[in-house]
């Protein structure tokens, strides 16, 4: 896509949904990062009936470890992996309280420190909760930055070098949620609904849905 149309791409998608974030339910950086390890190859939706239940309970690393893996699995059984991730959630609450004082780290080194937390997720809490340009990309990003052409990429790192790379300087803090917002609810896996889309003039994807 020519990097005039991609300016169009996000003007347009930004007038619609100028303070877009996350669907993702948390109360403090903590919480939003658990939420973030919970959420991979999960629906958000799934995710925040667990976190209602085990945020009430426990919104800090001390609260969570005093809960213990077995009372975490019990409430994440619903969750993918919830055996590991329940692991992991323990495992990064310890870390967190003796290496960074019971605080979220603010750089992607230290983030991916913790059990759990890759590059894409260390980039979600960098935009969410430090404000950060940084672009994770997800199945829908992933999905909708290779049809519509705007970032072509054989794996996530691909995408994500290639959109830092075209997007405009004033859409690269919103950039991550724009995409995912649109990938989830317009431009979908299946049945994208091209007749919706307010960029459908701007895409390069050959098989538009447009009736």
């Amino acid at each position: 896509m020519k990097q005039n149309n991609v300016k169009t791409f996000f003007k347009r998608l930004s007038k619609k949904n100028p303070s877009p974030t996350t669907e993702l339910d948390y109360k403090n950086n903590f919480t939003l990062l658990i939420a973030v390890v919970l959420s991979a190859q999960m629906t958000d939706v799934g995710v925040n009936k667990v976190t209602k239940k085990l945020f009430s309970i426990a919104d800090t690393p001390e609260k969570i470890i005093k809960m213990g893996e077995s009372k975490v699995k019990s409430i994440i059984k619903s969750i993918n992996f919830f055996h590991t991730k329940a692991r992991n959630i323990i495992k990064l609450s310890k870390i967190l309280i003796k290496n960074f004082k019971s605080q979220v780290p603010k750089t992607r080194q230290e983030l991916e420190t913790l059990p759990g937390v890759g590059r894409k997720t260390a980039n979600v809490i960098l935009s969410v909760a430090f404000n950060q340009a940084t672009i994770a990309v997800d199945t829908h990003i992933f999905r909708v930055s290779n049809r519509t052409k705007i970032a072509l990429g054989k794996k996530p790192i691909d995408v994500e070098l290639g959109l830092q790379k075209v997007v405009p300087k004033q859409y690269k803090k919103n950039a991550h949620h724009l995409l995912i917002l649109h990938g989830r609810y317009i431009c979908k896996a299946r049945n994208p609904e091209c007749n919706k889309c307010l960029v459908n003039d701007l895409c390069l994807f050959k098989n538009k849905n447009l009736i």
